[in-house]
């Protein structure tokens, strides 16, 4: 077995957008203006501090446009909201045939608590609540990305 490729890390992929809504079983679960789209996936050796890094990280792109129409406003400064969404699927390995392996993305044990608390914390930081997806749930996530802007962070990535 190849070790060298199950070492995953959190990884955040970030979407400005017009709006964006979460589904469940037919029911909106979440949904939003203008703001942020959040697909974080969770790897098995993350902790903590990857989740800070995400948070500040997050909260701080300058990503929204300013009166000149240039980025230069993070979504604190836009006043924008956020959903997040659980993804292990960002954590797939594809360095192999053409089925994606998930090895190194976390279990539930691990990534349950990792996603809370990256919302709890990501929500401090702006200030207001954000919207969620539903761990684990078979969800419609529908969005119009705005740009298009689209930011990929990975937390051992620095």
């Amino acid at each position: 077995m190849d070790f060298f490729y199950i070492f995953a890390y959190m990884r955040a992929v970030i979407q400005r957008v017009l709006s964006a809504s979460v589904t469940i079983d037919g029911k909106i679960k979440s949904e939003i203006g203008p703001g942020l789209l959040i697909l974080l996936g969770v790897g098995h050796d993350d902790s903590e501090e990857d989740v800070d890094y995400l948070v500040k990280k997050s909260a701080g792109l300058r990503i929204f446009n300013d009166r000149d129409g240039v980025m230069n406003l993070s979504i604190l400064e836009s006043g924008g909201d956020i959903i997040v969404v659980s993804q292990f699927t960002l954590m797939a390995s594809t360095k192999k045939g053409n089925r994606p392996s998930y090895i190194g993305a976390a279990g539930h044990e691990t990534a349950i608590p990792l996603y809370e608390l990256f919302c709890r914390k990501l929500s401090a930081a702006i200030g207001k609540p954000l919207g969620t997806g539903e761990f684990a749930a078979d969800m419609k996530v529908a969005l119009v990305n705005d740009g298009p802007v689209t930011i990929c962070i990975d937390s051992k990535n620095k």
